[in-house]
């Protein structure tokens, strides 16, 4: 397609490095900006942005750290519209005008309809969510329209269906969740080569759990090619799909940066040999892994107990990797007493559901919550 970038790597402004660990609004500005100038300098130009991302503040960074500092032609920006922030036509444009006047950007090459499920899909249509987007296509403030998406393939087939006017769809897609009853990142990728359309892929390290791997899983890649990273196998394994246009990585560092641009710069496709080693590494994974939560935040936004729901999970991960029998203690039982200091404790969740309502991966997160505080609040 013609509005595809020159390269596939895309910067997801999602998980910026902040000052404050505990203030996810609280970005790193001067950090964020070396990462773009890096980005832009190795011929990267797609940005990823949204109203929600980084504690609201990731359209204001993007001002500060992209559109303030290069010109407008030198990169493409998508933003997005959720339909939890909005409840009426009118809301429609009062979200879009913010967004144009905290990203100072003029117009959006990119914008997409927000992480579409069935539930979400309802409100998206009572509001014509779509035939607006295309509103502000036809008015020059949308260069190419699309939208996100977290459900099962038969609803994406309907959306597709009824809409052929979008241009793209951005979906989750690793080696972890290929053939995940939940996420099934492969038969809803093929639904999308089926209507034609290129996909941006969202989540391709889940969440950084394909960077930090069980040392079975780990061992597999390095006695293969020691010279590549860890991350390196799951990007290159969504970016080797011949119908994904973009790969977004949701960079925290200038080391992230760094290495994620090297072996992009110049692209090379996994081989049949690799794309193997990857579901085996996967199925490795999945024996040990007890929280598939890719740390998205969605689910602490409204939290009524501002418990971090995904650094928890995260310390339970590492915990249940563990010989707990032999060990008894790790040092995740204080890393879970700092955290609790400043946030609720998992035991403190009041079975709201609100988490579970917004949850991409669609985790049963009350009752994973109960586990997390009956193995750290003991």
């Amino acid at each position: 397609m013609e509005f595809r970038p020159e390269k596939k790597l895309g910067f997801g402004m999602m998980r910026m490095p902040t000052i404050d660990p505990n203030n996810a609004a609280d970005v790193d500005v001067e950090q964020v900006s070396k990462m773009v100038d890096m980005f832009l300098e190795r011929g990267f130009t797609y940005f990823d942005t949204a109203w929600m991302y980084n504690g609201f503040a990731s359209e204001d960074v993007v001002k500060k750290a992209l559109v303030d500092r290069h010109p407008r032609e030198s990169f493409t920006l998508a933003t997005k519209l959720h339909s939890g922030f909005f409840n009426s036509f009118e809301g429609r444009d009062e979200v879009f005008n913010e967004q144009l006047r905290k990203t100072g950007a003029g117009y959006f090459d990119y914008y997409l309809i927000h992480g579409i499920e069935s539930d979400m899909l309802d409100k998206y249509e009572k509001f014509k969510c779509f035939d607006w987007l295309l509103d502000k296509k036809e008015k020059g403030l949308v260069r190419h329209a699309g939208f996100s998406f977290h459900d099962k393939p038969e609803v994406l087939d309907k959306i597709l269906t009824d809409h052929p006017e979008m241009e793209f769809v951005q979906l989750q897609i690793n080696y972890l969740d290929w053939e995940s009853e939940w996420i099934q990142s492969r038969a809803c990728y093929e639904v999308a080569v089926k209507h034609g359309k290129p996909v941006i892929v969202m989540e391709p390290v889940k969440g950084g759990t394909l960077a930090s791997l069980p040392a079975e899983a780990e061992k597999l890649f390095k006695d293969y090619d020691d010279s590549k990273s860890i991350p390196s196998w799951a990007i290159r394994f969504v970016a080797s799909l011949e119908n994904v246009m973009v790969v977004l990585s949701g960079m925290s560092s200038i080391a992230q940066m760094d290495n994620n641009t090297s072996f992009m710069g110049d692209f090379v496709p996994l081989n049949e040999t690799e794309k193997q080693m990857c579901f085996k590494a996967a199925d490795i994974i999945k024996s040990q892994i007890t929280v598939p939560c890719t740390a998205c935040h969605y689910c602490t936004e409204g939290c009524p107990m501002n418990i971090c729901i995904p650094e928890y999970f995260s310390l339970y991960n590492e915990d249940m990797r563990e010989d707990m029998e032999k060990k008894g203690w790790t040092i995740n039982f204080s890393n879970y007493d700092t955290m609790a200091r400043s946030h609720g404790k998992a035991g403190d969740c009041i079975a709201c559901g609100q988490c579970e309502g917004v949850c991409p991966q669609h985790l049963q997160i009350i009752d994973l919550l109960k586990d997390v505080s009956a193995h750290f609040e003991r």
